[in-house]
């Protein structure tokens, strides 16, 4: 197939896109990208296109890039919007700049765009191989997919079918020139290694090893997607309301769980993680035994990244971190006519007229007691149990009391019964 009929083949469910932005680097893939879909837009109606660069600041070479892609993109009319962004310091140099370049990315596209990057089919294979040697599973060995969300857009890789030969053909056929990275050459980097060292060598044996293991990666993408639905399949009997909807933290019932052998509740707990955090690595999964074996008083924690998941009950909760740090308080409720803002934890309102005096939010301290109609007064760890609320609600949980004497707590109006009812709005975390 040639390079103009599997841009057009790939790129054909987004013809209708408001613009197709390319990721330019000014080096060989990206060149032959730009070019080859200025050429198509002059014979098919495209979208606008549009290149965007990404300047790290990493190395001295790279300061030239922007200006050498200002000139393309004049040649070509293209328009070009250049960004400058900071590399965060961290373990792998590699990691954080592509971070910092796909977070620029995101921020450029508007409602239904596209950014196109020119990763071939090369790098589809050294993907596969360098995850491969890390011991990913079948989503890691899926390598690159086409296409995925960006922002308010999507990423799509159009090149994924070409090889790097299609790609010098192209681009010496058409005179083009491009910028070389000098830190292609340091072989430091363990991508460079293997593009440099490792696949010539795989290579001379194995021929077709690049087409091969970028056939294994569209394999690994077709399991996932079997995967995929059988976790969807598996979640349903699992992800029905709970008690404390106004929560509004995602949650499972553990009972649909327990029933699913080990590994499909790993697979429907990766499917269903996948919004929160990064995927648990093998030696993290102890974690979702410790949760399912603990008993049931106890309150079990899996640290994940970002979060943690907690078990209360026969109930399994995501809380992400800024759920767990302690909410400012006490606060006081001085304008009775209106609602009041929780500093980092929503707000309150009253339905029905507030008690004379002076109302207080506050957060438990322990030792708090509550007078119930008809029950006299209670210790309100007691009717918190007795109410099944989480523990990890509890110090969240605003309490208001008027002269000092606590009168309600939010959003249990059997425990409000000398009070209007109260309502926390739960911020959306």
């Amino acid at each position: 197939m040639s390079l103009d009929s599997l841009l057009l083949s790939v790129l054909a469910p987004w013809r209708h896109s408001p613009t197709w932005w390319v990721a330019f680097s000014g080096g060989l893939d990206s060149t032959v990208l730009l070019h080859s879909l200025v050429r198509l837009a002059d014979q098919h109606e495209l979208p606008a296109i549009r290149a965007i660069h990404v300047h790290h600041g990493l190395q001295t070479a790279g300061d030239d890039w922007p200006a050498h892609c200002q000139a393309v993109c004049d040649r070509l009319d293209v328009p070009l919007q250049v960004v400058r962004v900071k590399v965060a310091p961290g373990a792998s140099l590699e990691r954080a700049a592509r971070e910092a370049r796909y977070e620029a990315f995101s921020g450029c596209l508007g409602e239904g765009e596209l950014l196109l990057t020119g990763q071939h089919r090369d790098d589809q294979a050294e993907t596969v191989l360098f995850r491969l040697l890390r011991g990913a599973g079948v989503r890691g060995l899926a390598a690159m997919p086409v296409e995925r969300p960006l922002g308010l857009g999507r990423l799509v890789r159009p090149l994924l079918g070409a090889s790097r030969v299609d790609l010098d053909a192209y681009a010496r056929r058409n005179a083009l020139h491009w910028v070389e990275d000098p830190s292609n050459q340091n072989h430091g980097y363990a991508r460079n290694f293997l593009r440099g060292e490792v696949m010539p060598l795989l290579q001379q044996r194995w021929p077709q090893a690049v087409s091969s293991m970028a056939r294994a990666a569209a394999h690994m993408a077709e399991a996932q997607k079997l995967l995929d639905e059988l976790a969807q399949q598996d979640l349903l009997a699992a992800n029905t309301a709970s008690t404390f909807e106004w929560l509004r933290l995602p949650s499972l019932a553990l009972p649909p769980l327990r029933a699913l052998t080990p590994a499909r509740q790993r697979n429907a707990l990766r499917h269903w993680l996948a919004d929160f955090t990064l995927s648990p690595d093998e030696d993290h999964w102890a974690g979702w035994a410790s949760l399912l074996d603990a008993r049931p008083d106890a309150t079990p924690r899996w640290r994940l990244a970002g979060g943690e998941l907690q078990r209360s009950g026969d109930r399994l909760w995501w809380l992400p971190d800024v759920w767990l740090k302690s909410p400012v308080g006490p606060i006081d409720w001085s304008d009775k006519s209106a609602g009041l803002v929780l500093p980092g934890n929503g707000s309150l309102r009253a339905e029905g007229g507030l008690p004379a005096g002076k109302l207080q939010v506050r957060y438990r301290q322990g030792g708090e007691a509550l007078l119930v109609v008809g029950r006299g007064r209670r210790d309100l760890k007691r009717l918190l149990n007795e109410a099944g609320v989480p523990r990890f609600v509890r110090s969240r949980l605003p309490l208001l009391y008027c002269d000092d004497d606590l009168i309600a707590v939010a959003n249990l109006p059997q425990l409000s019964q000398a009070c209007p009812a109260l309502y926390w709005c739960v911020p959306p975390f």
